[in-house]
């Protein structure tokens, strides 16, 4: 006995379910890539935008004033920051802090308190290597807040 296949034409409703399908796959996609972004990243760099924006300028001017350059590196378990005066001096200051953590999330974020060794300010923390980011806080000595995030690429686990 042979078995014989009858093909049957393609319909419209077929066409449709085709249709559908490819749709509702990219929308269900889209929807759950939505959610994993949501969900791990808050986008907020302050809980009160509206009042932090309102003196910005102002803090932003006063911190410009102060002419410092930053440089962070980390090697070796240790987390290096160069604060210097345009004029290349070091800045010396106490109260040096930072915040270390994932660009994307705060689960990971670390706060260290910067020690100056007489030409920078470091710190020891164990970073995998990864996309990372700093966020330094200081107060220069005439009160000027300082604040600064700087992104940090670790490409070898630091060694």
């Amino acid at each position: 006995m042979t078995e014989t296949h009858i093909r049957r034409p393609l319909s419209g409703r077929k066409v449709a379910l085709m249709f559908c399908g490819a749709f509702a796959t990219i929308i269900g996609a889209n929807l759950a890539l939505v959610y994993s972004a949501v969900g791990s990243f808050p986008g907020l760099e302050t809980r009160q935008p509206y009042i932090e924006a309102q003196s910005f300028e102002t803090r932003r001017l006063a911190q410009e004033r102060l002419s410092w350059v930053t440089d962070v590196s980390y090697s070796n378990g240790r987390i290096v920051l160069d604060l210097k005066h345009s004029n290349g001096n070091a800045v010396v200051i106490p109260g040096v802090s930072a915040r270390v953590g994932k660009a994307t999330s705060y689960q990971s974020d670390q706060i260290l308190t910067l020690e100056f060794d007489g030409k920078k300010y470091v710190a020891d923390i164990d970073l995998p290597k990864g996309n990372w980011q700093v966020q330094l806080r200081a107060k220069a000595l005439d009160g000027t807040d300082f604040q600064r995030t700087i992104p940090l690429l670790i490409l070898d686990g630091g060694t």
